[in-house]
């Protein structure tokens, strides 16, 4: 049965949700409290897991126009950049999973994203609509948002991220705990490196108290840098706020000459850096005629590179329980029984490999992958996970 949506947050998350919903035939109405469409950050990873739904919704074709495609995932140690494992990709994700791994640009996902959703409805977006609350009776539910409006309908998602006014009105005040992670992001062009500074891949360096990710996207024209290290002292979280450049580089002077290299070719004023806090998994999601989806459910550290493919997926599941269940109560429900154990459990997940990445010596690393095959690992219960297929309510974390 058709419903009447609304959706706070025009995000990844709640952009997936739509273009899938439209599809399916709900009226949909996303409200966002920016002037513009657009998406901070920079560099995100799309493994198969949630690539299916891109490509559920016809993305394909466009992702690949703006996406790198990897050959693999890389943990080298940070001084000498020694191997110490590698998760195949590209050909090799594609062949077991039916689903592309991608490198993108935020803002190129997100574009793509938003041109589906207003190519199914041209007026499904609206912006400069913050919201600050909602009430719901037994027939609707009602968004009162920051400039005196209100909208009303059958059922509110609300994708407005891990400051979401729609979860501090379900759950109440929830704890966040500074992790000790600072966070390091900026971009790099290409063109600025060495041809053969890098392959195709993701590459980890590992160290002391810090670790670097390092991957191409926009075709290759981009290098987008990730640098975590702990420390006690930097505690805002937001993604928009500049550091200088010279903190940057002594955070990471001992490290490889690539890493170095790296660090040097940065626009010196476009060095961003911010906390990372933990939220462990909560339930209750959910009121009569209210969700949450994405990071306003279930925040995700990014030592998986997840945190986005949860939200997509997300997107696909809410769309499949409202079409299983003939009433609204029992689809929100089955909407939670089907996403909680897989999102806790990667939440906890990126917490232990944050850990992982953080010994305190080589050999420490050394032990700390001895052993482990973390695409058997991934493969058997992360990447295989189908969002169109899974049995709903079922917990799809085995493996």
């Amino acid at each position: 049965m058709s419903q009447n949506l609304l959706i706070v947050g025009a995000g990844i998350g709640g952009l997936t949700a739509a273009a899938v919903l439209l599809e399916r035939g709900h009226r949909v109405r996303v409200y966002e409290q920016a002037p513009a469409l657009g998406e901070i950050g920079a560099g995100i990873q799309i493994s198969a897991n949630a690539s299916r739904v891109l490509h559920g919704v016809g993305l394909e074709e466009a992702l690949t126009k703006v996406a790198v495609i990897p050959t693999a995932q890389q943990f080298r140690v940070y001084s000498t950049g020694e191997l110490l494992h590698e998760i195949p990709l590209g050909a090799a994700h594609e062949r077991s999973h039916g689903a592309k791994y991608y490198h993108l640009h935020r803002a190129d996902l997100h574009a793509v994203l938003a041109a589906k959703v207003r190519e199914l409805d041209p007026d499904a977006v609206v912006l400069r609509t913050a919201a600050e609350s909602y009430t719901e009776t037994r027939d609707s539910v009602t968004v009162k948002f920051a400039n005196g409006t209100t909208a009303s309908g059958d059922l509110l998602i609300g994708a407005d991220g891990i400051k979401s006014a729609i979860r501090a009105q379900i759950l109440g005040a929830t704890k966040a705990e500074f992790t000790n992670y600072v966070s390091w992001r900026a971009t790099v062009p290409s063109s600025r490196l060495p041809s053969d500074y890098m392959e195709r891949v993701s590459t980890n360096w590992m160290g002391p108290n810090a670790h670097v990710i390092v991957y191409y996207i926009r075709r290759g024209e981009l290098l987008n840098f990730v640098g975590l290290v702990e420390d006690d002292t930097w505690l805002d979280e937001s993604w928009t706020v500049k550091a200088p450049w010279a903190r940057l580089k002594a955070d990471f002077t001992p490290w490889h000459p690539k890493v170095q290299m790296l660090i040097d070719a940065m626009d010196k004023d476009n060095c961003y850096r911010w906390a990372m806090y933990n939220r462990p998994p909560v339930t209750g999601w959910s009121t009569a005629r209210a969700t949450l989806l994405g990071d306003a459910a279930h925040p995700t550290l990014p030592f998986m590179a997840q945190g986005a493919a949860m939200a997509i997926e997300d997107g696909a599941i809410i769309a499949r329980a409202l079409e299983q269940e003939s009433s609204l109560g029992a689809a929100l429900d089955l909407y939670q029984q089907s996403r909680y154990e897989r999102t806790a459990r990667v939440q906890i997940g990126s917490n232990e490999m944050g850990k992982l990445f953080h010994q305190r010596t080589e050999e420490d690393l050394r032990r700390g992958f001895e052993g482990r095959d973390l695409a058997k690992e991934r493969n058997a219960w992360l990447f295989s996970y189908d969002p169109w297929t899974v049995p709903l309510g079922a917990p799809a974390v085995a493996g």
